[in-house]
């Protein structure tokens, strides 16, 4: 029986998921990570799937999502994506501190999941952590700082005003670049990651993901079964049941 708990890990909410007869034991350990406007309850059929192989799953609030939203409109919401997706980053770390500090990671076998915005932060994060042993984004792309200037670029066609001064706007370009994978894509130093995207994404953008597989592959060329991109010929903006599947024998054979 797989076995839901809510815990606080400091101030974030999270859901873990493991079977009972071995959820007191070290683990394989996956951190999944939600979309923007989601929360955390709504991937669960991924966590039990995944709980149920005998990983442990802990699934967690970002900022102002979930139990941790502030009502902000969905504008204001808008203006704090990138703020999300950082600190989320950031947080995955004090999450797997934690749950090493408790001894129920089993070596470092550590791996992330993410959909659409939890599958940006998922690609930014194989920048920062080689903690991370593999990987899979779902609807995520990895061109920070090409985003975000499409992004802004829209704000000014739109003549609506963007929060941050120049020297702001500067610091938080500089940010992304150092979590921008598709500029340093030789930080995934041969780990086991897959993508899954539609290809009617009109949100985040297909075209934008196959441009990074096509240019990582030759390194992996010693190692191919490492990489895999899962395509959708008629998805938009929502993961099928095949990218499920397909994420949970992906945990199993490369975690």
């Amino acid at each position: 029986m797989v076995v839901i708990e809510h815990k606080l890990i400091r101030e974030i909410p999270v859901l873990e998921l493991a079977r009972q007869e071995i959820k007191g034991e070290p683990l394989p350990f996956i951190i999944f990570v939600h979309g923007f406007t989601s929360a955390k309850e709504h991937n669960l059929h991924y966590a039990y799937l995944l709980a149920e192989k005998g990983f442990r799953v802990v699934l967690a609030d970002t900022l102002f999502h979930g139990e941790r939203s502030e009502g902000l409109s969905g504008s204001d919401l808008n203006f704090k994506l990138w703020d999300i997706v950082l600190n989320t980053i950031a947080e995955l770390n004090i999450i797997r501190n934690v749950y090493e500090d408790w001894d129920l990671i089993d070596e470092g076998r550590i791996g992330l999941v993410g959909t659409s915005m939890g599958g940006i932060v998922t690609l930014g994060a194989l920048t920062q952590y080689e903690w991370v042993k593999t990987a899979v984004s779902l609807m995520g792309m990895p061109y920070y700082e090409k985003f975000a200037q499409l992004q802004l670029d829209e704000l000014k066609k739109n003549n609506i005003k963007v929060p941050l001064t120049n020297e702001e706007l500067a610091d938080l370009l500089r940010i992304l670049r150092e979590r921008d994978l598709s500029l340093q894509p030789e930080k995934l130093g041969g780990r086991p990651l897959m993508f899954w995207h539609g290809k009617k994404d009109p949100v985040v953008p297909y075209s934008y993901t196959y441009q990074f597989y096509e240019t990582i592959q030759p390194l992996y060329s010693d190692s191919p079964e490492n990489l895999l991109f899962i395509s959708d010929e008629q998805a938009g903006h929502k993961v099928s049941r095949e990218g499920l599947l397909e994420t949970v024998k992906w945990f199993e054979e490369h975690l």
